[in-house]
């Protein structure tokens, strides 16, 4: 490869490029570099112009954008004579396709040695084992290399890396929460394809906590507990899903929380998700949710704009026909709740351009997810409906979960539940259990009685209408 410069000395252009790399890679820390810089591969540097490659068109416009002026003067403080850089799409060869096989499964002590097949094509087990296949199939699509990362999620991402990739476990247990749809089990199933890509020899179980529960009840019921708790506690890494599930089981509390600490005594990585951080999960005794804290807890927060439109490009650059940018933008503005439902809908207007043969534009995105956009258009929290109303009313956010029945506190939290009912998707037993706890037929009885005094008062309807058309604004 030519010299771009006498006076850079005698280290070759990939020895340079090495060298920004670090610099790079020192500067933006793991998470952004692994993301977005590590696939930059050096093409040529030829008569002051060095020339780089990326696999996708996307992440060379994100590159160009957030990192192309910091390249060019890294490579400028390397020697002189380099006038700009370049960056150019150049997608890798694809591979032979090969079956994608599954981190090993554990196995209890008596359980024969078996070779591991791919999840599609797993032999049926011996009968006299059979109950101990516990961990559930990865999804292939959900690896590191797919996540896209943003500032919502670059903590949580960082944390999943790290324990995968680590030769010992660097904080236990790793525990990952925020609402649905965010990527919580994206990074569960990348933290166990990278486990058993780097470490073959590890054991893994992952599964739903419901499937554990499932699980403990079968052994209870078979009176062949011994096998369960063996089965669990001689695995090297332990991934739960959705560990929120457990709350108020008593029995498989106990369980779980035996299970835990044995694992974590023996210095066994446990990675945990949830709906909600540890101190917030409901029906989940002290003790268990101290040591749910013990090690790194990283949260998900909801998706930006720039987040979603980088998950939906990155989408549609696999996909077939062509997206328009402006309906990517446009999906990216207004499916904000999550991104399985924002996924979705490119999946609905994907397959309806090529099952009926339109172009994809905005009418006829805007036709397709008509239900889809409109459900995202009044889509409001509880929480900000407690602080709108209680603004309205003067009184405290606080007031809403609390005791209090004085009728300056009472009335403005009828109103916030009528609201949460009318505004939002959730069930009565969970509007209750978001003021303070109550009882599902407490938000019937405030819905109710706001209905009468609407009824009764177009003043106070007006009141009603007003703080309605503040929240969906």
């Amino acid at each position: 490869m030519a010299m771009l410069s006498d006076e850079r000395g005698d280290l070759s252009d990939s020895e340079q490029w090495a060298r920004v790399r670090g610099r790079l890679r020192a500067e933006v820390g793991d998470a952004a570099f692994r993301s977005w810089l590590k696939p930059l591969t050096m093409v040529s540097a030829k008569r002051g112009v060095v020339r780089m490659s990326v696999p996708t068109r996307f992440m060379r416009d994100w590159v160009v954008s957030h990192y192309s002026e910091r390249i060019q003067m890294l490579w400028q403080e390397e020697g002189i004579g380099i006038s700009s850089i370049e960056i150019v799409v150049q997608p890798p060869p694809r591979p032979e396709p090969k079956p994608k096989c599954a981190p090993r499964v554990a196995e209890a002590p008596r359980a024969a040695r078996r070779a591991v097949a791919p999840i599609s094509a797993r032999s049926s087990p011996e009968p006299e084992t059979s109950h101990l296949d516990l961990s559930a199939p990865l999804d292939e699509r959900f690896t590191f290399e797919n996540f896209i990362v943003g500032k919502p999620n670059e903590l949580a991402y960082a944390a999943a890396r790290r324990v995968a990739e680590a030769p010992v476990v660097p904080f236990n247990p790793l525990f990952l929460y925020g609402p649905v749809g965010l990527g919580k089990t994206h990074l569960m199933h990348s933290i166990a394809w990278e486990i058993g890509a780097r470490y073959p020899q590890r054991r893994i179980i992952y599964l739903s906590a419901e499937k554990f529960m499932y699980q403990f009840v079968r052994a209870l019921r078979t009176k062949d507990t011994m096998a369960f708790k063996d089965q669990f506690r001689s695995v090297d890494v332990l991934m739960i899903d959705d560990v929120q599930f457990i709350g108020g089981r008593d029995a498989t509390q106990e369980e779980f929380f035996h299970t835990f600490n044995a694992l974590v005594d023996q210095n066994r990585q446990v990675v945990i998700s949830a709906d909600k951080s540890p101190s917030d999960l409901e029906g989940v005794e002290e003790r268990m949710r101290s040591r749910l804290g013990w090690g790194l807890v990283a949260d998900i927060h909801p998706t930006t704009y720039e987040l979603r439109l980088g998950i939906l490009q990155s989408k549609a650059e696999r996909s077939e026909p062509d997206i328009p940018a402006k309906v990517l933008e446009f999906l990216a503005h207004k499916i904000t709740s999550n991104v399985r439902e924002l996924e979705g809908a490119l999946n609905r207007i994907v397959a309806h351009a090529t099952l009926v043969g339109r172009p994809i534009t905005l009418e006829t995105t805007q036709e397709v997810l008509h239900d889809l956009l409109r459900a995202n258009d009044r889509r409001v929290t509880i929480e900000e409906i407690q602080k709108r109303v209680s603004e309205h009313f003067n009184v405290r956010v606080t007031d809403m979960h609390s005791a209090r029945r004085a009728r300056a506190v009472a009335r403005p939290r009828q109103v916030a539940m009528y609201l949460s009912k009318q505004l939002t998707s959730r069930s009565l037993p969970e509007i209750g259990r978001k003021f303070g706890g109550r009882d599902h037929t407490t938000v019937m009885h405030a819905v109710r009685r706001i209905e009468e005094l609407k009824a009764a008062d177009s003043s106070f309807a007006e009141d009603i209408e007003l703080l309605r058309r503040m929240l969906e604004a």
